[in-house]
């Protein structure tokens, strides 16, 4: 995948039909989704068991765009090569979820996927400064990470326009995560965030059988995305 900082929408599939995943996935790339978003969970560094890599085996052959998977699981390092073996194309670890970062990274990377950090609401910027360059992707969560559904946290733009002013010139997407819809979508992409994690805003109110609903949700969020930059 070429690098650009161009507008992505990244379905988060936590707020899909649990039952019918493949072809919730399906639904959402055919409306206009960039990326999907899967988000695993452990139950003890977040208050919640989701997912894992047995699910993401599953769910591959139905990604035709990129499968972005952000683990919220602590320690990660045992179970990267079980994620990148199920197909991920980007895994994200959380700065928190461990005592070696950098480690972390380059076990991501040796698997063949791209790397990226994620920074907790109150984890600083400071985290990654000397590691941008083994990062190819900063995800900066706009809620506590755990459970779909929750408001955006307004404080967070100021860090994700620290963290664009950051990275430079360096070839590092910043994703958001929490809250997006098209009320907040603005605020983040006008401060530099190129993608945009959407679990609720994108799947309320459509299914498999009405997945029109999910392309104009798409369309709303990435319409309110590019009138900000």
């Amino acid at each position: 995948m070429s690098f650009d900082r161009s507008i992505k929408i990244a379905p988060s599939i936590l707020s899909a039909d649990f039952a019918n995943l493949g072809a919730e996935i399906r639904a959402v790339e055919a409306e206009g989704a960039d990326w999907i978003h899967v988000d695993p969970m452990d139950g003890h560094f977040v208050p919640n068991l989701t997912i894992g890599p047995n699910v993401v085996a599953a769910i591959r052959p139905h990604v035709t765009t990129f499968m972005d998977v952000h683990l919220m699981i602590s320690p990660a390092d045992p179970y990267i090569g079980d994620f990148a073996k199920a197909g991920s194309d980007m895994i994200t670890v959380h700065a928190e979820a461990g005592p070696h970062l950098h480690r972390s990274l380059q076990s991501v990377r040796a698997e063949g996927c791209k790397a990226g950090v994620a920074l907790n609401m109150t984890t600083p910027l400071d985290h990654v400064a000397d590691i941008l360059d083994d990062i190819d992707m900063i995800l900066i969560m706009t809620i506590n990470p755990g459970f779909g559904g929750q408001k955006f946290t307004h404080a967070m733009v100021d860090k994700v326009a620290r963290c664009r002013a950051m990275v430079g010139d360096r070839p590092i997407h910043i994703q958001v995560d929490g809250g997006i819809d098209p009320d907040t979508a603005p605020l983040v992409a006008q401060a530099g965030a190129d993608v945009l994690v959407a679990g609720s805003a994108v799947f309320r109110g459509g299914s498999v059988d009405n997945p029109g609903v999910y392309g104009d949700n798409i369309r709303a969020i990435r319409e309110a995305a590019l009138n900000a930059v």
